[in-house]
Formats: structure tokens, C-alpha cells, sequence
């Protein structure tokens, strides 16, 4: 017989077993729950800075990158070598996009085929927004073929469009068309993905544009080949610093960009010129605080390394530096005029001298005012008013003729910008300095 106590106790043991084993189940869940919450947060964590680890490069890394120091003791501050003004020789100029009064026609960029003849100029719709228009010329940039047909989604791309004609290791060509990088629907805010696109039957038909894992604002104005041609590298920009990339494909994939250099503010723009023996690399760059004139650096060892940026003289200082070797082997860039010295601020103009102008800093031979840009008014000054032109080009025809293609207000008044080219030879220019 049982007295009621353990009666009790039978009732309640089940009871507390079930308490029991939910308080263990309650434990468990628990621990499920904090182990899951810390691996996705670690997780998260892992892909937040393998998404963050090159837009925001260690303090350690970023102190061995060579620095902009401040003024270039020495540098030219002012403008003291002739101006050979071509600007309103309208015999020159082809159109190669007209603005109206609703179409902005805006920056370009040119490639120029081993034929001599043939062209392309590509360029954005807006300022520096959506990338699309690609148009042929087959008599070396006098006449254009009304815009291309390319794969719809180049217009879901936008910056200044760069053209180039690689060439890969086994001998095939490509005509590429990089786009993209900073996006301004994102107010230039990161990421800052590059994207290309690509033809294989010289500029008939292309491939849809697709990132091609390069990190950089701007596309590359500079590609150069290195090793025989087993290997290429590009430059670009990231906000405070220049990055370069690697292709030993002819440029169908990209290494990740790697930071070489620091400057003052976003926007460097870099324009690499390799000297004649191939021995020297110079790398242009745009000086976007507006404190300082435009900078320079220099490898000697196949662009592994470069000097700590110096400012150029007045002479070379603009944006958006672009440049060919001219058939005497002097040296022609072409540019928008910054100079707050410059008579031609705010125009588009171009630089001759040699190489080592560059290297010794000396001003060089002369400058070219190849366009005028309507926006300047005859009462703004040296640093002040509209500057918007310059993002250019420059082909050098077998027979020695330059041709300077870029973006700029052409026509007075309603109309927008235009894209125009215009040409000139060195011997002309001599004449006229």
C-alpha cells in the first residue's frame, strides 16, 4: 500500500521530466541559434572585408606607397613658351557628334586600326554618363558613320568610354571598349567596378559589356604591352591613389588592381608615355585638388615601381593628359588647360617637346590651342568660370597628320556639346610658332 505522499510524487515525475527535457530542448535551440548567429556574423564579417579589403587598403600598405610631398621646389609656375592658336581654322574640324539642344554629346575616346584609314570613336550620352554611341570612320576621321549597333546593355554602363587595340600572346587582336568604374547614378560613391566589352572582327559586332574584376574609377586611358607581349598592364585611379592591373591574355581577364601610388585627391587620370629605347615609364597625372599644378612619376623597371609624384610645369599642367610620339620623335600631349597662368585656360590644347623635356623639367617647344571652348566668357579668368572639354585622344597617320579628337560646347549658343576632331601636322606648326 503507498501513503499519499508517494502518490504525489508518482503524479508529479512526469511532469517534471517534461519540464525537464523542454528546459534542455529550450538550451539547445538556444546554442543552435548563437552558434548560427556567430558563424553568419563571421561569415558576413569575412565577406564584408573581402569586399571592403582593396576600397580600404591597411594603414601599413598605404605608408609604403610613394606620396605626393607637397610644392615642387624649382617647378615653372608660368606660361613662357609660344601658343600656336588653331582653333578657328573651321577647315580643320569634322563632326563627329553634333549636340543639339536636347543631346549632350560627351566624353570620347578614339582607336586608329594598323590600316591608317580606319577609326572609332565611342563616347557618353551626358556628362560622363551612359556609355552607347560608337561610330567608324573609313577616311582617317574626316566623315562618321552614324552610331554602331551594340548589345543593349552598353547602356546600362556609363563613364568615359576608353578605347585600345590589344593584342594578345598568340598574335590575336581584339578592339576593346572599357566603360564604367565610378557610376554616377550612385553619386560617385563606391564600388567602383570596371566593365568591357570586346569585338573580334574589327568593330563589326560586340560582345555585351561585363565586369572584368579591374577596381577603378576612370577607364584606362594607358595600356601598354610588356615581355614581348606576354603581358599588359593598365592604369586607373581610385580616390587618393593610381592603380595598375595585369592581363596575359590579351586582356579578356584582369588581375586586381593594385594600388602604386599616392596623390592628393581622386580623379589622377594617369597617362603612362614609355620612352623610345622602352627603358623609361613617365605617368601624367591630373592634379584634381586645384593646390598644386599637375604631377609626374617615373619607373624604371617595367612599371614595378615609381618615384614619389613631382609637380610638372605650368606648361603640362590640365586634365585628362593624353599622348603620341610624333614621327621626328618629339612628343605631343593633348589636354584641357588648367594652367592658372594659361591665356588658354579652360580650352583644349596640346604640349610639344621632347621626352625629356618632361624628365628634366623644362617647359618644351611650344603649345597648341586646338579648340575653344565656347563656355569660357571673355571675362573669366585663370581659375574661374567653365573648363567642361578636353577628355581626348590622339592618332598619328602614317603620313605624320595628328588628329585630336574630344568633347567640347562647339557651337554658340542652345546647343550642346559636341564630339569633333581636328587635325594638324608638326611642320605646320613649327612654321606657325
Amino acid at each position: 500500500m503507498t501513503n499519499e505522499a508517494d502518490d504525489v510524487a508518482a503524479v508529479e515525475k512526469p511532469g517534471q521530466a517534461r519540464q525537464q527535457m523542454v528546459e534542455e530542448l529550450r538550451k539547445h535551440v538556444v546554442g543552435v541559434v548563437l552558434a548560427t548567429f556567430l558563424i553568419c556574423s563571421s561569415a558576413s564579417a569575412q565577406d564584408t572585408r573581402q569586399a571592403t579589403e582593396f576600397s580600404r587598403p591597411l594603414a601599413s600598405e598605404v605608408a609604403k606607397l610613394p606620396s605626393f610631398k607637397g610644392s615642387t621646389p624649382g617647378v615653372s609656375r608660368e606660361i613662357d613658351i609660344p601658343l600656336v592658336d588653331l582653333s578657328a581654322d573651321k577647315k580643320r574640324h569634322s563632326v563627329v557628334a553634333a549636340g543639339t539642344k536636347s543631346d549632350y554629346q560627351g566624353h570620347c575616346d578614339t582607336v586608329l586600326l594598323p590600316d591608317g584609314t580606319t577609326m572609332f570613336t565611342a563616347w557618353c550620352l551626358g556628362h560622363a554618363r551612359w556609355i552607347g554611341p560608337i561610330a567608324r570612320s573609313t577616311d582617317a576621321g574626316r566623315t562618321w558613320s552614324k552610331p554602331l549597333d551594340v548589345p543593349d546593355n552598353w547602356k546600362k554602363t556609363s563613364n568615359t568610354p576608353a578605347l585600345h587595340r590589344l593584342v594578345a600572346p598568340d598574335g590575336k587582336s581584339r578592339l576593346f571598349c572599357f566603360a564604367d568604374g565610378l557610376d554616377w547614378s550612385r553619386q560617385g560613391k563606391p564600388p567602383y567596378p570596371m566593365h568591357q566589352s570586346y569585338s573580334e572582327d574589327r568593330g563589326k559586332t560586340w560582345t555585351p559589356m561585363a565586369p572584368n574584376g579591374v577596381e577603378g574609377e576612370v577607364p584606362p586611358k594607358t595600356i601598354h604591352p610588356f615581355d614581348n607581349g606576354k603581358r599588359l598592364v593598365m592604369w586607373s585611379d581610385l580616390p587618393g591613389y593610381v592603380v595598375q592591373s595585369e592581363s596575359v591574355d590579351g586582356g579578356l581577364t584582369w588581375s586586381a588592381s593594385r594600388r602604386v601610388l599616392r596623390v592628393p585627391s581622386r580623379w589622377s587620370q594617369p597617362c603612362v608615355i614609355r620612352s623610345a629605347d622602352g627603358k623609361t615609364h613617365l605617368m601624367l597625372l591630373r592634379e584634381n585638388s586645384r593646390k598644386f599644378q599637375s604631377l609626374y612619376s617615373i619607373s624604371e623597371d617595367n612599371a614595378k615601381t615609381w618615384s614619389v609624384p613631382k609637380e610638372l610645369p605650368a606648361t603640362l599642367t590640365g586634365d585628362r593628359h593624353v599622348s603620341k610620339f610624333a614621327p621626328d620623335g618629339r612628343l605631343v600631349v593633348a589636354f584641357r588647360d588648367v594652367a592658372k597662368s594659361s591665356s588658354t585656360y579652360g580650352h583644349y590644347i596640346a604640349w610639344v617637346g621632347r621626352f625629356e623635356d618632361i624628365l628634366e623639367g623644362k617647359p618644351g617647344d611650344y603649345r597648341i590651342k586646338l579648340f575653344h571652348n565656347t563656355l569660357r566668357r571673355k571675362s573669366d579668368k585663370p581659375g574661374q568660370g567653365n573648363v567642361d572639354c578636353g577628355y581626348s585622344d590622339l592618332e598619328v597617320l602614317p603620313d605624320g597628320t595628328i588628329i585630336a579628337t574630344t568633347y567640347l560646347k562647339y557651337a554658340e549658343g542652345l546647343k550642346k556639346h559636341s564630339v569633333m576632331n581636328t587635325r594638324f601636322n608638326l611642320a605646320e606648326t613649327d612654321a606657325s610658332k
